[in-house]
């Protein structure tokens, strides 16, 4: 009975040894004798032990990686520095695995080369004010490019773009003037109001032309309380015997009644 039950316990051990568990995220691979036989998991699964099997797991949840600072030329001819980062996940555990080494160095890799080559095909305009289009772009052509390793992108974002130092002088200085510009059109805009409303103003005072002497009191008013000066002012005859006559109590009748 003792050789059974040790070679029982042998049988069990193996066969308990052979249990493996993957993460609800998690997908394993296992091979037999080399050869791919099959994804296993989630949960708990089993594998002939004694190395006839081997399961290798695979991470299926979102990657973030950062594409490491490159230098690049401009279309037009502007030595710039960008970095981005990338979102990705692997979709197919089973080409990530056979098809490539190491498929995270390799979706860097990747991402590396494209954000060169779209780069170059830019202008320094489009790469500071379409980063948006730019990083979609990114997007597709790193998505076809590892797509046959069973890796699908998520995004792609530029996050910083630098610029020679004198790049930056000359496009504050564009600033500035087109700062000045439109300070300009603004006020030329103002001023060509002002002189509307005031043609406006002067076509109703002559509408009524004691309406301008009132205007003038007003003013002469108001200078008055403002400057500790003496003002001569030059006054109508018509206005003057209009005011003497309200003080005298004499009616004024109009010059053609007169």
């Amino acid at each position: 009975m003792g050789p059974l039950l040790i070679a029982v316990a042998i049988i069990v051990f193996l066969g308990i040894s052979g249990f493996r568990i993957a993460q609800q995220y998690e997908r394993a691979l296992v091979f037999r004798f080399g050869s791919y036989t099959g994804l296993r998991g989630p949960g708990l699964f089993w594998i002939i032990p004694l190395g006839i099997e081997k399961a290798i797991k695979v991470d299926m949840r979102v990657l973030t990686d950062g594409v490491e600072q490159q230098e690049a030329m401009t279309r037009d001819n502007v030595p710039v520095k960008v970095n981005a980062v990338i979102w990705y996940r692997v979709v197919k555990p089973n080409l990530a695995i056979i098809e490539v080494q190491n498929v995270r160095n390799a979706v860097i890799q990747v991402a590396l080369t494209t954000l060169r080559n779209v780069i170059g095909q830019h202008s320094l305009d489009d790469v500071l004010k379409e980063r948006e289009k730019l990083s979609g772009l990114l997007k597709e052509r790193v998505d076809s490019m590892t797509e046959a390793w069973g890796v699908e992108i998520q995004n792609v974002e530029m996050k910083n773009v630098e610029i020679p130092a004198s790049m930056q002088r000359a496009m504050a200085q564009e600033a500035e003037a087109l700062r000045e510009k439109r300070a300009r059109i603004i006020k030329a805009e103002a001023e060509m109001d002002a002189a509307v409303k005031l043609r406006e103003a002067a076509d109703e005072i002559m509408k009524t032309p004691a309406s301008l002497e009132l205007r003038r009191m007003q003013m002469l008013t108001e200078i008055g309380a403002e400057q500790n000066t003496m003002t001569v002012v030059m006054m109508p005859s018509e206005f003057v015997s209009a005011a003497r006559a309200f003080a005298e109590g004499v009616p004024v009748l109009p010059k053609e009644k007169l």
